[in-house]
């Protein structure tokens, strides 16, 4: 229904900001900071692998006791 009203189409306001006190250098940084922690947040551990294999084979090893 609303392709066929008449008249102009509502649009969004752009606005044109510019930061009074702006530093690139100091953006720059934080940038290459903030990859950087990101990288080093991607790496697991390999113990979360040997917890969770501890944990199966204790559940294994109750399962096959019970059972």
């Amino acid at each position: 229904m609303g392709l066929f009203l008449p008249g102009r189409r509502v649009r969004n306001k752009r606005f044109d900001y510019e930061p009074r006190f702006y530093n690139p250098k100091k953006d720059e940084k934080l940038k290459k900071r903030m990859r950087i922690q990101a990288f080093n947040r991607r790496r697991r551990s390999p113990m979360g692998i040997i917890y969770f294999l501890l944990l199966c084979a204790m559940a294994i090893y109750v399962y096959n006791q019970l059972g």
